[in-house]
């Protein structure tokens, strides 16, 4: 809960407009407050763009040590810090490069297509479980290189995951173990083939490559761990879909109630990738960034917080911060500034960045051009957001996709 002020608990406020109305009263208070998180450990929440910032991108605020305890999913780049953090993203992003990712539009646009098909002649859907959700665990899995035969476990597993504290304690730790189990079965199977040509293999074989001597290159020994590996793999799929699942959703319910704006994105698809932009900012993915460690004094928002002390980034709030962009609370399509956290900033910025907005502009843009009827099939309000700690997205939406039948 929120030590300070009563009924301001963001990550269990699952009513319509509820989550926002619990940050805007903090952000109210002031920008920084002592908090006590539902793990139970006390906190400082963050909530200024200026701020959150500075905080993500500040070395005395430190990543490493944290979210230890489960084995095989705790040695990935958002628990380290450079130069551990530094090995750890060059390892990684010499397999999981643009060019891997660019190549991956044609088969999301087939996936996409695929799934509206599904679902063309139905009159209303739950649009999280036929689409937002199925379309960025197909591409994951494909490519990672793993079965896409397991989405519906796999939406359990991270459903819990994702929940953080909120989740019964025996229940997430099951599913972080289950999801361990699972990739380190996918790996043994990679390297007995030795041939495939997925992400996963790429991790497998990757390695630095350092200057060496005049006689040539020479090729180091740093390669991924087998803690490393399965920890990489286990943090790839959890965010390479859940962040997506949220910007899909999120993104599809601000435009169904904004209509004015729906209808220009409509009138001009060519607004689709500042329109994404937008939506991340006014409806972004996540609540907040991985919690960091001081590890000096450090001040933030006139605050002193000692060495020891947790800090936790507010992703939402900084993205709607008055201070930072004109008429926060609106969305705006048209918007000038378009600069937003959603995807972290500094060292941790999400490397899968790039993916997530090649996956939002196919899905969106898709999805407005087969179905011009679509609306929301529920009033606004009787939307449920699920509770999290880190993620901000729907428990479902319920969408018409069909013409309303006369009277």
């Amino acid at each position: 809960m929120i030590a300070q002020l009563a009924g301001t608990d963001p990550f269990s406020a699952t009513a319509a407009g509820a989550r926002h109305a619990a940050y805007a009263a903090l952000v109210a208070a002031g920008p920084v407050h002592r908090i006590t998180l539902p793990s139970g450990a006390p906190a400082w929440l963050v909530l200024g763009y200026d701020d959150v910032r500075a905080a993500l991108a500040d070395p005395r605020l430190s990543s490493a040590s944290l979210m230890r305890g489960v084995p095989g999913a705790d040695r990935h780049m958002l628990n380290t810090d450079p130069p551990d953090h530094t090995r750890l993203r060059r390892l990684v992003s010499s397999a999981f490069t643009r060019r891997r990712i660019e190549l991956l539009g044609p088969r999301i646009q087939q996936i996409a297509d695929d799934l509206l098909d599904a679902i063309a002649d139905r009159d209303r859907v739950d649009l999280i479980e036929t689409f937002a959700y199925p379309l960025p665990i197909t591409v994951i899995c494909e490519l990672i290189g793993v079965p896409t035969d397991h989405q519906a476990q796999f939406r359990d597993w991270t459903t819990t995951i994702v929940a953080g504290a909120l989740a019964d304690r025996q229940a997430a730790l099951a599913a972080h173990t289950a999801v361990i189990e699972y990739v380190r079965g996918e790996i043994a199977a990679k390297r007995a083939d030795g041939e495939a040509d997925d992400l996963l293999s790429a991790l497998i074989a990757v390695r630095n490559v350092s200057e060496g001597s005049l006689a040539g290159p020479r090729i180091d020994a740093d390669r991924l761990s087998d803690d490393e590996l399965t920890s990489m793999v286990f943090l790839l799929l959890l965010a390479g879909h859940e962040t997506t699942v949220n910007l899909i959703g999120n993104g599809v319910h601000a435009l169904l109630t904004h209509p004015a704006q729906l209808a220009l994105l409509r009138a001009e698809p060519e607004r689709l990738g500042a329109a994404v932009e937008e939506l991340l900012r006014f409806a972004g993915p996540l609540q907040l960034a991985t919690a960091r460690i001081a590890v000096e004094p450090v001040e933030i928002g006139g605050v002193a917080i000692p060495p020891g002390d947790l800090v936790v980034p507010g992703l939402l709030t900084a993205n709607r911060d008055a201070a930072h962009a004109a008429d926060p609370h609106v969305l705006d399509l048209t918007r000038p500034e378009r600069q937003h956290l959603a995807f972290g900033y500094g060292v941790h910025h999400c490397l899968g960045a790039p993916l997530a907005r090649l996956e939002g502009r196919i899905a969106l843009g898709s999805l407005l051009a087969r179905f011009p009827d679509l609306r929301l099939a529920v009033p606004a309000e009787e939307l449920v957001w699920r509770p999290s700690v880190l993620m901000h997205g729907l428990a479902t939406l319920p969408v018409a996709l069909q013409p309303p039948r006369p009277l």
